[in-house]
């Protein structure tokens, strides 16, 4: 398993392919919902197995020496083998390596425990995106 965070138009094109087949083909969130134009502006980590992609990570940096961890999707087949894991301590330790003050996501609801484990608090519940209640949770 190795794992690459970049900002290569490369690894924009595998992360996108990799979540319309997890968000958009698999949970039916709309396309346009997940292209909300961040994607030059922030790390991708990627998880390759046998140099094939199947998972991904998006770290954004945003006002006030912040970022927000979005858009985990790991290949159904890949699922349960460590591999979101492995992309979020790559994006907690990109964010302590450029010195930011906190990260946000807005997780499925679900997944509180797992991304407690990390360190993240549970703030409030946000948005529902489809069928999926999510919730804002920050990591100082």
């Amino acid at each position: 398993m190795k794992v690459v965070v970049s900002q290569t138009e490369e690894s924009i094109k595998i992360a996108q392919e990799i979540r319309k087949e997890v968000f958009v083909q698999e949970q039916g969130i709309p396309l346009h919902l997940d292209l909300d134009g961040l994607d030059l502006n922030s790390y991708h980590s990627l998880v390759f197995v046998d140099d094939k992609a199947v998972g991904v990570a998006r770290l954004t940096l945003v006002e006030n020496n912040r970022a927000v961890m979005a858009r985990v999707a790991i290949v159904k087949t890949y699922r349960g083998k460590g591999i979101a894991t492995k992309l979020v301590e790559s994006l907690i330790i990109k964010a302590k390596q450029l010195e930011i003050s906190g990260i946000e996501i807005h997780a499925h609801e679900y997944l509180r425990e797992y991304y407690e484990k990390f360190g993240f608090g549970y703030i409030k519940h946000v948005e529902t995106v489809g069928d999926h209640q999510l919730i804002e949770m920050y990591l100082a």
